[in-house]
């Protein structure tokens, strides 16, 4: 019992006196914190995903305001820029402009062909629409809850898909007829 309490006083005074903070004050560490946004400052990112060697990524690229399923496709058009490249960032979305219009919860995206004729077909599908349901959507709805409905280019038909919190595109079911 006494080599116990010899013990545990042994260890109560090494916690109380080596708590690592030193008399002589400050002392210089390198450089000032950085990356930080002023108070009152806002900024804006639309999130676009490029393809990587591990599937589709997402990347956050700084806008001057908030952008819409357009502004955010056409920035998806651009390509990734050098750092992104840098990091085996490639697209597979095809050649052509793909439009998108937004309403409440909901962006219709208009391919400019079909998905059958896209080299990646899947990858440069899932590169648009869940580039577009991370914009800037009237209804205040955040990805998984915003409807893409996809428009194919000399296609009837129009199916409906949302791009999940891992940027993977799921079908929207039908809703159950009664």
């Amino acid at each position: 019992m006494r080599r116990a309490l010899g013990f545990l006083g042994a260890v109560l005074a090494g916690a109380l006196a080596g708590c690592g903070v030193g008399t002589t004050g400050p002392e210089q560490a390198g450089a000032p914190a950085s990356g930080l946004r002023r108070p009152g400052s806002v900024e804006h990112y639309a999130q676009l995903y490029f393809v990587g060697p591990y599937g589709v990524q997402a990347v956050a690229r700084r806008v001057e305001a908030p952008a819409g399923p357009q502004e955010a496709i056409d920035l998806l058009l651009a390509g990734p820029g050098a750092a992104e490249r840098a990091r085996g960032l490639t697209t597979e979305v095809p050649a052509g402009r793909p439009m998108a219009s937004a309403g409440p919860g909901t962006v219709d995206l208009y391919l400019p062909v079909p998905v059958a004729r896209m080299n990646g077909g899947g990858l440069g599908v899932t590169q648009l629409v869940c580039t577009a349901a991370n914009a800037q959507v009237p209804g205040g709805k955040q990805p998984p809850e915003v409807d893409v409905r996809v428009h194919e280019a000399g296609t009837p038909g129009i199916w409906t898909v949302r791009c999940t919190a891992a940027g993977s595109v799921m079908p929207v079911p039908e809703p159950s007829r009664s």
